[in-house]
C-alpha cells in the first residue's frame, strides 16, 4: 500500500483553516465574558404611601410599602416554606423617637414550581405590606424622612436570581 505524504505546506494551511473556522465559529456563538453568569432580574417598581399627606406630633398614620411584580414572576413571601429562600422583609431605621409598628405582610398564596418539589409560600402581582407610624409629641422638625430597606429575592417558574435589597424613603410633613 503506498503511504500518502502530505507536504508540510498542505499541513500548515489546513491547522490556519482550521483555526480559522474556529475562530469565526467562536466570535459568532460566544457569550461576552462581562455577562457569563448575569441573568436579568424582572423589574419589581417599589411605591410607598402614607394614608395623608401630613401628620400631627403625637398621632399615629398609616403607612403602606407596594411591590409590582409582574406576570411571570413572583418573589418569596415573608415566611418562605424553605429554609434556603430569601424571605420579603421590610426593615424600618430609627429616627428622633418615631415608633414604627409591626409590619403587615399580605397572605401569602403557595405555588408548585418546576425548581422545588416542594409548594413555596409567594407573592405574586401586587404585594401590599402596611404598617403603622407614630410621631412623638416633641418631634423637632416640620418634615419627616422614614428610611427602610425591602430585601426580596425574586424568581418566575424556572429559577431563582440573587436576593435584592432596595433603599427607600417615606417623607410627610409633621404639624402641631
Amino acid at each position: 500500500m503506498k503511504s500518502m505524504k502530505t507536504s508540510r505546506p498542505a499541513i500548515k494551511l489546513i491547522i490556519v483553516a482550521i483555526i480559522i473556522a474556529a475562530l469565526l465559529n467562536f466570535s459568532v456563538t460566544a457569550t461576552p465574558i462581562a455577562t457569563l453568569g448575569a441573568r436579568a432580574q424582572p423589574n419589581i417598581s417599589i411605591n410607598t404611601y402614607y394614608a395623608s399627606n401630613k401628620v400631627q406630633r403625637g398621632r399615629t398614620i398609616q403607612g403602606t410599602v407596594v411591590l409590582d411584580i409582574p406576570g411571570g414572576y413572583h418573589v418569596n413571601s415573608n415566611r418562605p416554606s424553605g429554609k434556603y429562600l430569601v424571605p420579603t422583609s421590610l426593615k424600618f431605621e430609627p429616627r428622633d423617637g418615631v415608633r414604627v409598628g409591626a409590619v403587615r405582610y399580605p397572605r401569602a398564596t403557595m405555588r408548585s414550581f418546576s425548581f422545588s418539589d416542594q409548594k413555596l409560600s409567594v407573592f405574586e402581582g401586587r404585594a401590599v405590606m402596611r404598617f403603622s407610624v407614630t410621631i412623638p409629641a416633641n418631634f423637632p422638625h416640620s418634615k419627616m424622612e422614614l428610611k427602610a430597606k425591602v430585601r426580596y429575592q425574586s424568581c418566575n417558574d424556572r429559577e431563582c436570581y440573587a436576593p435584592a435589597t432596595r433603599d427607600i424613603s417615606l417623607w410627610i410633613d409633621v404639624v402641631n
